[in-house]
């Protein structure tokens, strides 16, 4: 085994191209394009008249059309540019087609963009296209934070406190100075002091207060990680401990409700549902809970920082680049244009990146107080208590209906926990507000603060237990009505937001309940539970839909037109390992009329025109319409362009404020609907998923192989949400025992079966000018809640608490004997 330490210069690693400020790089290294093939695979012939342009010839404006405008809603013919779209069908879709049935409806084996997709502009957006950084990260030659070699470089280590509650009395750094290759130790008492924050979690070692168990209490720093972790380990720590609460109850006496709750507030009432459920003729009364749940991304949180007088670079994993620079800029005192923040690959986040984290604090403080770079890189096993995670929540549902499964009231009340550092709110009971039409509604929050760490996003806040809860609840009320749940949920179809009011720009959830049954064998299915068997096997099937919202916001973009006939199209998106690059050129490649191998992407950067962070499943909507403009507007310039290009090329720039964040008139979501089947072991209590299956209503699919990855990557997660992962509070010590993979359990290539995903073609001209919504989040929405009521419909049992465990099942199968 090679020895553990700092990463060592690897010859994989000085790939031309891979960092981009590499005066080495060849200016085509990073187009993904053979180094004999400057114009790409059909690129233009030596007598093309367009070469110069690098444009097609047979496109002379370049295709884009007029900036993107969202129409009115007094505006029947759509947005300028635009196709109008279809009149609504007559089965309650909204501008939905199903997609044509095809043998095998999965993306091609092998990869790549099927037939000349990358060669045909038209075929740009939409197509399987392979993503552009496969190759490096596959290959070793892809570099994360902690993997950028500086020259003396240094490792540091957190201290986490191991008590929940109190205050540092002492730190005793004897032992660990004296340690060979031992820097520093930062202590609360002698760190660098930072500016004022909004965000308590980043005031790290500022004062002696400790708020949880696992806040650092200490920092080493040292030659060498190893040597790092073993000084850290002997840094003795005294405290002055105080009693600590961090139990979730939902009679808690501190239990508040908060103003805000997901961008709304904390709580909503229509009518009086107290009332109507009281008359209505049937209801459903129940409480579901989702235990404490963690991201654990691929890679850990880590950051290299380098301080160069008053200049600061960090190398971090986040999705969000701008902000991490903003916030640096605050809590140092600096100017933006002093701070650069590289992120140009990075493993994962799931939420828990999307603003910054301690680990980018910690890194640029060690460096400042030593002088020499700084990478540090959190064990997994400290992720649960410093880097966020989805709070628990208690959720109890009442639903009321007409004895034709009309719901005449519903109301989801939420008790959910958060830390005493900073509030956050697990919006879980937000989907209410969108779903079922009902004149009677009640979607209430309330938090309790407890000495925990501070929870944060995570893949779909507040949609998946929430969702979790309420498609149970509906699956319920289906069992007490006689109705089949796919009947239940197309009758309670509203015509508009219920909650708001607004009309919907689009909605399909019907057509996803109908070609989801259609496809699974939903009309062969015995509604009786427990009646299916296969020897030990008791087998069942389960529906539930889904939802999210649209969310898009301001974003910057430039886009270049090279001599050479190519194009590079530059903002600091973040890439979190969704395709993003290889989106976004196909964006480009639409709005410009070109080939799509004539385009690159330079993202991570945040020397590039600023953009929002990767979150919320908003990253491509309001990246992509900045693109889309900028591309548009070069396309106008070389239209009205004669002779070569100058040497530098032309750019174009486009921002998209004003617009793309402005208030829209409509309700948009994208919609989906689950179907399940499992087989529960009567004699260990396993559940195996046999099938499970995704359909959706997202807007215009931009790449159907990274979409497809993304729907089935987040059923997976979902699945994980229903049958593995949980953790819990220890109350005695005030931490999460099931801290890492070893103990909490995400699903295994054995735990998941064949996914399929599939998608309804929907046209949503009041979105952006890609007709896209977000598709990040919706896989994981409501894929538990079809799991849970495929167990229900094997074997009888209703069970209400999240994971379903083989010790809870076989408990249950055993009383019921």
């Amino acid at each position: 085994m090679p020895p553990i330490g700092p990463p060592q210069e690897n010859p994989r690693h000085s790939l031309p191209g891979d960092h981009p400020m590499d005066p080495r790089d060849d200016p085509m290294a990073r187009t993904g394009l053979p180094a004999d093939d400057p114009a790409g695979a059909g690129g233009p012939r030596p007598d093309d008249p367009m070469a110069r342009t690098g444009l097609p010839a047979d496109a002379p404006a370049a295709g884009g059309g007029p900036p993107y405008t969202e129409p009115s809603r007094d505006d029947p013919e759509g947005p300028a540019g635009r196709d109008t779209p279809p009149e609504p069908q007559p089965d309650d879709r909204q501008g939905a087609r199903p997609a044509p049935p095809r043998d095998d409806d999965r993306a091609t084996p092998g990869g790549g963009a099927s037939g000349d997709a990358g060669r045909d502009p038209r075929g740009a957006l939409g197509a399987p296209a392979a993503r552009r950084e496969g190759l490096l990260k596959v290959t070793g030659a892809a570099r994360y934070a902690a993997e950028h070699p500086q020259t003396g470089r240094a490792h540091a280590w957190p201290v986490p406190a191991a008590v929940a509650r109190g205050r540092v009395t002492g730190v005793d750094t004897t032992a660990a100075l004296v340690l060979p290759g031992v820097l520093a130790v930062l202590t609360p008492g002698d760190a660098p002091r930072l500016g004022p924050t909004d965000d308590g979690t980043l005031a790290v070692l500022q004062n002696p207060r400790v708020p949880h168990r696992g806040w650092c209490v200490a920092l080493v720093v040292a030659e060498t990680l190893e040597t790092a972790r073993a000084a850290a380990r002997a840094v003795r720590v005294t405290y002055a401990t105080e009693d600590a609460d961090v139990q979730l109850r939902p009679d808690h006496p501190d239990a508040y409700e908060p103003e805000e709750a997901g961008g709304g507030p904390g709580r909503f009432e229509l009518g009086d549902p107290e009332g109507a459920f009281a008359a209505a003729g049937v209801r459903v009364d129940v409480d579901y809970r989702v235990p404490p749940l963690h991201n654990h991304p691929m890679e850990p949180h880590a950051t290299t920082a380098v301080w160069d007088g008053d200049r600061l670079t960090v190398y971090t994993s986040t999705q969000g680049g701008t902000t991490v620079r903003t916030v640096l800029a605050e809590l140092f005192g600096l100017p933006e244009d002093r701070i650069t923040v590289l992120g140009e690959h990075v493993g994962g986040g799931f939420g828990s990146k999307g603003t910054p984290r301690p680990d980018v604090v910690l890194a640029a403080m060690a460096a400042r107080r030593t002088g020499r770079p700084i990478t540090l890189a959190y064990p997994r096993r400290r992720l649960p208590t410093v880097v966020g995670h989805r709070a628990p929540t208690l959720n109890r549902l009442r639903l009321g209906a007409t004895a034709d499964g009309r719901l005449t009231t519903l109301l989801h009340e939420v008790t959910t926990h958060t830390s005493r550092v900073k509030e956050f709110v697990e919006y879980a009971g937000l989907p209410a507000r969108v779903m079922y039409a009902t004149p009677h509604l009640r979607s209430s929050h309330r938090v309790v603060p407890l000495d925990v760490p501070t929870p944060s996003w995570m893949r779909a806040p507040g949609e998946a237990p929430g969702m979790y809860a309420l498609e149970s609840a509906m699956d319920e009320l289906a069992d007490a009505l006689g109705l089949d749940p796919v009947e239940l949920r197309v009758r309670n179809e509203p015509d508009h937001e219920p909650a708001g009011g607004q009309p919907f720009s689009s909605r399909n959830l019907v057509a996803c309940l109908r070609e989801g049954a259609r496809r699974f064998g939903w009309d062969t299915r015995d509604p009786r539970p427990a009646v299916r068997a296969e020897g030990p096997l008791l087998l069942g099937t389960g529906v539930a839909a889904a939802t999210y919202p649209f969310q898009i916001g301001a974003s910057t973009a430039s886009a270049q037109a090279l001599p050479d006939g190519t194009f590079v199209v530059r903002l600091n998106a973040a890439d979190i390992g969704t395709g993003a690059r290889t989106v976004l050129a196909q964006v480009a490649a639409d709005a410009l009329g070109t080939p799509l191998d004539r385009v690159r992407t330079e993202v991570g950067r945040s020397d590039l025109p600023p953009a929002p962070l990767a979150g919320g499943s908003s990253g491509t909507a309001s990246w992509g319409w900045a693109v889309h403009e900028a591309c548009t507007r070069l396309a106008s310039r070389l239209a009205g362009h004669s002779g070569p290009l100058p040497a530098k090329g032309l750019t174009a720039r486009a921002d998209t404020a004003g617009r793309a964040d402005a208030d829209s008139p409509y309700a948009r979501h994208a919609f989906g609907a689950h179907f399940a089947e499992v087989a529960v072991d009567t004699v260990t209590g396993e559940i195996r998923v046999r099938r499970l299956l995704g359909v959706y209503a997202a807007g215009r699919i931009l790449n159907a192989r990274t979409a497809r990855s993304q729907f089935v990557g987040a059923m997976t997660m979902g699945l994980g949400m229903a049958l593995t992962e949980g953790s819990t509070m220890d109350t005695a010590f005030g931490d999460f025992p099931e801290c890492d993979l070893a103990s909490y359990h995400v699903p295994a290539h054995a735990d998941v079966p064949d996914i399929e995903a599939h998608w309804i073609e929907e046209d949503d001209p009041h979105l952006n000018p890609m007709g896209s919504k977000g598709i990040g989040e919706i896989g994981i929405v409501g894929t538990a809640a079809a799991l849970g009521n495929a167990v229900h419909h094997a074997t009888g049992i209703r069970f209400r608490e999240l994971p379903l465990t083989p010790d809870r099942i076989l408990t249950a199968l055993l009383s019921e004997r």
